[in-house]
């Protein structure tokens, strides 16, 4: 019984990826002073795609994703 691949946990924690394959990574200042900030500031939190350069680099950290 050998060990199988794992997900980097500090990755599963900053990306997403969705069903197209595509990284999202969650946007800042969104977590707390809320009641200041209008409603297009805190919708969707992981609403930003990573570039593509950095995409490859996340991907190789999800090995169950690609």
């Amino acid at each position: 019984m050998g060990k199988g691949l794992k997900t980097h946990s500090w990755a599963k924690k900053r990306f997403k990826i969705t069903k197209s394959k595509k990284v999202l990574f969650k946007k800042a200042c969104n977590n707390h002073l809320l009641t200041n900030k209008g409603s297009n500031n805190k919708s969707n939190p992981y609403g930003k795609l990573l570039s593509k350069t950095y995409e490859k680099k996340v991907k190789t950290l999800f090995p169950y994703n690609q």
